[in-house]
């Protein structure tokens, strides 16, 4: 039989990570030996006591069942006490909060809830491939705000047209930033909630890499990164996803949360309701185990990427290369050589066994800049630098 695909489907991009990951497991077939710096996989293992409480749970018969709903009320709660403590946001644990499959599945599912036929959606660009697919997997339309460095990598709202306004019904944000690496200010933050009542859009802010952040001396005071649903007002217009990967090291147990305007986060729970049952009771277990225990291994965590941040940073500002010093995330983002492209580039790294990922891949204005991930050993990334280094 002839198969046929949809055209939304058909219309996707290939999606970048999994293009990665082909390429380097192909090279890996060959005997190559590759340093991934692409994917933003941490490489540190899940802290034992998270791993501890995981292990009791699933002994427990009761975590074996569906786990329907916004979450256990407990894993519920764990969030709102860590938003308090960490942020001073006060949520509502049975209406502002709800558990996710990994933010990735709630921002990808967002969509579907508010978004209609022909309606625009604002997606910052270069940025995480989900937010467009998202949109165009609900029959939306794109419209791409770029991040430029001659505003530190924020949107410039005002340069929106007004007839997209008018038909926009969704705006994502991602600071602390990835690629860009950029941390939003409180001053841009309250433009966006001035912004988004005075036409009447959904703010959907993804903070997943609000605790891999950096203290020094040489960057500004907007560390640590602040919560948009800090700012006066942002709980009217928004929510904030978050997830557990990036901060205690869990991307494999695909567990998340989302949390903010309780109507919004009730359109969404109607969409999860039909695609899915909940995240396993004992994963939830485990994460409340991460919000509620000692954070000193938080700081572990980031104190090993600011080494390795160090290394790759200065080692490649000694190779010529123009990259910025980065506040926050566990990545780099650099200006490639004159007349390479972002891919041209990334393929000659390739060629000598370092993955990186080409900016524009994440979006036109990411042309001329690579990513680079801080998630192999220093050792490996000293070795990248000598690889590198043949390249140029």
């Amino acid at each position: 039989m002839e198969i046929k695909y949809s055209d939304k489907l058909m219309s996707l991009p290939p999606y970048l990570f999994i293009e990665l990951d082909r390429k380097k497991k192909e090279l890996q077939q060959k005997g190559v030996d590759i340093i991934s710096l692409g994917v933003g996989d941490p490489d540190l293992p899940t802290h034992s006591h998270i791993i501890e409480a995981m292990k009791k749970a699933i002994d427990n018969p009761k975590t074996h069942q569906y786990p329907f709903g916004k979450g256990l009320e407990e894993f519920c709660v764990a969030v709102a006490n860590w938003y308090k403590k960490r942020f001073n946001v006060e949520l509502d644990p049975n209406n502002e909060v709800h558990s996710l499959i990994g933010s990735k599945e709630g921002i990808a599912h967002l969509p579907l809830a508010f978004v209609d036929k022909d309606d625009y959606v604002l997606v910052p660009e270069p940025g995480y491939p989900v937010y467009s697919s998202s949109v165009i997997l609900a029959g939306g339309k794109v419209y791409y705000m770029s991040l430029k460095e001659d505003n530190n990598f924020l949107p410039i709202l005002e340069d929106i047209p007004k007839d997209i306004l008018k038909r926009t019904k969704l705006m994502f944000l991602n600071y602390p930033n990835n690629p860009t690496t950029q941390v939003a200010t409180k001053k841009f933050f309250e433009r966006v909630v001035e912004f988004a009542k005075e036409y009447n859009i959904i703010v959907a802010h993804d903070c997943a890499y609000s605790e891999i952040y950096f203290k020094d001396d040489k960057l500004d005071d907007s560390i640590p990164p602040i919560s948009f649903l800090s700012i006066k007002g942002a709980k009217d217009v928004g929510i904030e996803f978050h997830s557990l990967s990036k901060t205690y090291n869990m991307t494999g147990w695909r567990v998340g949360f989302v949390c903010g305007n309780k109507d919004i986060i009730f359109g969404l729970s109607k969409v999860k309701d039909n695609y899915d049952s909940g995240v396993f009771s004992a994963i939830q277990y485990a994460a409340i185990a991460a919000l509620e225990g000692p954070q000193d291994c938080i700081e572990n965590v980031r104190q090993i990427y600011k080494e390795r941040r160090d290394i790759l940073f200065n080692g490649l500002r000694k190779l010529g290369l123009d990259v910025f010093l980065p506040k926050a995330t566990f990545y780099l983002w650099c200006k490639v050589p004159k007349k390479e492209t972002s891919l041209s580039f990334a393929e000659k790294l390739l060629n000598v066994g370092v993955v990186v990922t080409p900016g524009v891949g994440m979006g036109k204005s990411g042309e001329g800049y690579v990513r680079f991930a801080l998630t192999v050993p220093k050792e490996r990334i000293q070795e990248a630098l000598e690889r590198i280094k043949k390249v140029l």
